[in-house]
C-alpha cells in the first residue's frame, strides 16, 4: 500500500512547490506591479486600519481577497459549462495571479496579528513544514533532472562553441542572404 501511495505524496509535494513557488515568484511580481502604486502609504494605510482590530477581525480581513475573487471564479465555472475552455482558463490564470498579489499584501499586512492566533500559528507552522518536507522530499528528484538540463545547455555557458550553436549560425546566416537570382 504504501508504494502506491509515494505517487500521489509526490504529486502533492510538487503541486504544493509549485503553489509556494508561485508564491515567493509572485511576490516580487506583485511589488512590481505596487511600485506604480504609492506601495508605502497604501500599506501604513492598511496597517493604521487593521492595528485597533482584534485577531480574529483581522482573520475576516485576511479573507477579503478570497471574497472579491468569488465573482471571478463563478465566471470560470459559467465560461467552462459555456465550453469556452480557452476563455476559462485565462479567467483563471488572471485570477490567480490577483488573488495571489492580494493574499500576499494582505498576509503582508496582518500577518503579525494573525499569528497572535493560536489555531492560525499552528497552521502556518505546519504550512511551513509541509514545506520543508515536499521539498526533501523532491530534491532527490529534481537535482538530477537539473544537472541533465545544465548538461544540455552547457554549450551556451562554454560560449556557444557546441555543434548546436554552429548549427544556429550556419542557418541564421542563410537566412540573413538575399534572395538568390534562381528565385528571381
Amino acid at each position: 500500500m504504501r508504494r502506491l501511495l509515494k505517487p500521489l505524496w509526490i504529486v502533492l509535494a510538487a503541486a504544493f512547490l509549485l503553489e509556494a513557488w508561485l508564491w515567493d515568484h509572485g511576490r516580487s511580481l506583485v511589488t512590481w506591479a505596487m511600485r506604480r502604486v504609492p506601495w508605502q502609504r497604501l500599506r501604513a494605510g492598511a496597517k493604521d486600519l487593521i492595528d485597533p482590530l482584534p485577531p480574529e477581525g483581522t482573520l475576516a480581513v485576511f479573507a477579503i481577497p478570497v471574497v472579491l475573487l468569488l465573482p471571478l471564479k463563478v465566471t470560470v465555472v459559467w465560461l467552462v459549462l459555456k465550453g469556452a475552455w480557452v476563455s476559462a482558463m485565462a479567467v483563471l490564470a488572471f485570477a490567480k495571479l490577483i488573488g495571489l498579489g492580494l493574499s500576499a499584501f494582505a498576509f503582508d499586512v496582518c500577518r503579525d496579528k494573525l499569528l497572535e492566533l493560536s489555531l492560525f500559528r499552528r497552521v502556518y507552522e505546519r504550512t511551513l513544514a509541509a514545506r520543508r518536507w515536499a521539498k526533501d522530499l523532491l530534491d532527490p528528484m529534481v537535482e538530477p533532472v537539473r544537472r541533465q538540463i545544465r548538461g544540455r545547455l552547457g554549450w551556451i555557458e562554454r560560449g556557444g562553441t557546441g555543434r548546436r550553436f554552429r548549427f544556429i549560425v550556419r542557418l541564421r546566416s542563410k537566412m540573413r542572404r538575399e534572395p538568390s537570382s534562381k528565385a528571381a
